[in-house]
């Protein structure tokens, strides 16, 4: 267990070394798109740079909750902290959702009602540039690095960086369409980066909310596979399972022969637990034993 525990610490460690990287280079590309943003007078910039920003603030508050649920099981918390890695994850969606409403707001309203357009010039298109650049190595990076630690935030965040990197991509589009007069592709591209975000918010969401439910993490037939081919076990049931990959939690209740004696019976128990925490990277394994029931019995 103490290397379990020992594990769980490097790999905590790792992501929040990752999320510090990811900031430094989000305040870059932050501080590109808003210089260009502010330069050229674009609402499509100046939205990507809204973007940036949260992609900034995201990283502090996933630092924060990553170190929450680095913390080891306590008495308010016996199953451990690893939910709050989570909630992060779900608390990058609600600033895309705030971010997504106030683009949209901006746009629409410069369509119908604005005459500000977009100055544009090498400064703005280099600017914008140069963060799609960075943006596409760092989300790499990261979703890389997220697949590699079993990490809902690392890949939650990847995901929102990776959609920066397609606005700002669209942001050129846009602003490209401007230089050959068309005024009102800023506003229109605006509306491309905000439908960007939305799906980056939906993928997150679809990933997160089953482990917050306490969604089947490990296929019961898998787990109850893996006890039955224990010597000793007649037949595995009430098979359930519950967390993420690195953080599942399982549970199951198994049958020996009613002959066997109460220190036989548990050895075969921990050799279940022992066995399915290793197939399926379990945190936690409880086995229930029963003595085995003959068919006669059972029928009756």
């Amino acid at each position: 267990m103490n290397q379990l525990a020992n594990d769980r610490a490097r790999r905590h460690a790792q992501v929040r070394y990752v999320l510090q990287l990811t900031l430094a280079a989000n305040v870059v590309a932050l501080a590109l798109k808003l210089s260009g943003g502010l330069h050229a007078r674009s609402l499509a910039v100046m939205a990507d740079a809204a973007h940036s920003s949260l992609d900034a603030w995201n990283n502090v508050l996933a630092l924060v909750l990553a170190g929450i649920a680095a913390q080891a099981p306590d008495e308010e918390h016996p199953y451990g902290h690893g939910k709050f890695e989570t909630l992060a994850a779900l608390a990058i969606v609600a600033f895309l959702s705030i971010t997504v409403y106030e683009l949209v707001s901006s746009a629409i309203s410069r369509m119908v009602f604005g005459s500000i357009y977009p100055d544009v010039g090498p400064f703005v298109i280099g600017a914008m540039m140069a963060s799609a650049t960075l943006n596409f190595f760092v989300s790499r990076y990261e979703a890389r690095r997220g697949r590699e630690l079993d990490s809902e935030i690392l890949t939650a965040d990847a995901a929102h960086t990776r959609s920066d990197m397609y606005a700002s991509a669209a942001v050129l589009i846009g602003l490209g369409l401007v230089t050959v007069g068309l005024q009102r592709a800023d506003a229109v591209f605006t509306l491309v980066v905000a439908a960007i975000i939305a799906r980056a918010g939906l993928r997150i969401l679809r990933r997160s909310v089953p482990i917050l439910v306490d969604a089947r993490a490990v296929s019961g037939d898998r787990i109850r596979a893996i006890a039955v081919a224990t010597q000793g076990v007649v037949d595995a049931f009430d098979v359930r399972s519950r967390g993420r990959v690195g953080e599942v939690f399982a549970e199951l209740t198994i049958t020996v022969d009613p002959g066997l004696d109460v220190a036989r019976a548990h050895r075969i128990a921990d050799a279940v637990e022992h066995s399915v925490a290793a197939a399926v990277a379990a945190r936690e394994v409880v086995v229930h034993v029963e003595p085995a029931v003959p068919p006669r019995a059972r029928a009756g």
